[in-house]
C-alpha cells in the first residue's frame, strides 16, 4: 500500500504539492491527472525519492520512506519500474539486451535472465523485434520495450510518467492496455501520470485529480466523483 500523507513539497517560492494526502492499495490501477504544473510529476519524484519532501510522510507497506538516510534509496527504487515519455532506452543495445540489462545490474543469473526476457517482450508483443536496436523501432514498439524493462526485476510497483507522449492515438490505447495486463496478469500496482483525459475516461479506472498540489478529486473504478 502506498499513503501519501499530508505531503508538501515547495521549491524556491512555488509549492509543487500543498498537505497532498490520498491512498493506493496494492495491485490498484490508478491515473493520475492535472494540467502542466499541476504537481503531478512531483507525485512521482517524491515517490522515487528523486525529491525530498518539506513535510508529511511517504508510507509503502508500512515503512516511512521520508525517514529513509541516502543509503537506502537505491534498494527503494529497485521496488519501482518507471517508464519514461522518453522511452529511455540505450541505443547501442538491442531490444533484449535493453531488458537485460536492467537484470544484469542487481546480479540476476544468466539462466533466469535467458527464461525471463523472452517471456517479457511476449507479453509486450514485441518478440520478432528482439534483436532490434532503438532506431529501428517504432516510437510504440521502443515504449513496448521499456514496459518489459520496468517488469523486468519484478517490482511492486510500476509509475508510467506520461506514457503515451511519443506515440499516436491507436498505440496509446495498446500501451495502456499492456499496462492494465501488468496490473491484473503481474499483480502490480500500476500508477499512470498523464494529461489525456480522453484516453483516461476509456480505460474505466480509479482517477485522482490533481490542481495546484492539491488533490481536487478523486473517482473510484467505474464509479462518480467522492464528496
Amino acid at each position: 500500500m502506498i499513503e501519501f500523507q499530508n505531503v508538501r513539497k515547495e521549491y524556491a517560492d512555488v509549492t509543487a504539492l500543498n498537505e497532498i494526502s490520498f491512498t493506493i492499495p496494492d495491485g490498484e490501477f490508478v491515473f493520475i491527472v492535472g494540467k502542466s504544473g499541476a504537481g503531478k510529476t512531483t507525485v512521482t519524484r517524491v515517490l522515487l525519492m528523486e525529491e525530498k519532501v518539506n513535510s508529511g510522510h511517504i508510507i509503502i507497506n508500512g515503512d516511512d520512506i521520508t525517514a529513509y538516510p541516502d543509503r537506502l534509496i537505491p534498494y527503494h527504487r529497485r521496488r519501482i519500474g518507471m517508464v519514461f515519455q522518453d522511452f529511455r532506452l540505450f541505443p547501442d543495445k538491442t531490444a533484449y539486451e535493453n531488458v537485460a540489462f536492467a537484470m544484469r545490474v542487481i546480479g540476476t543469473p544468466a539462466k533466469e535472465i535467458k527464461q525471463r526476457v523472452p517471456m517479457l517482450l511476449r507479453m509486450m508483443q514485441i518478440e520478432n523485434k528482439a534483436d532490434h536496436f532503438p532506431e529501428q523501432l517504432s516510437g510504440g514498439e521502443r515504449q513496448r520495450v521499456a514496459l518489459a524493462r520496468a517488469v523486468a526485476n519484478n517490482p511492486d510497483i510500476i509509475v508510467a510518467d506520461e506514457p503515451t507522449g511519443n506515440v499516436d492515438p491507436e498505440m496509446s490505447l495498446i500501451i495502456m492496455n499492456l499496462l492494465k495486463r501488468i496490473n491484473t496478469v503481474l499483480g502490480k500496482t500500476v500508477i499512470v501520470v498523464t494529461h489525456e483525459k480522453g484516453l483516461v475516461d476509456t480505460m474505466g479506472q480509479r482517477v485522482i485529480t490533481i490542481s495546484e498540489g492539491k488533490v481536487l478529486s478523486d473517482v473510484p473504478a467505474g464509479g462518480a466523483e467522492d464528496d
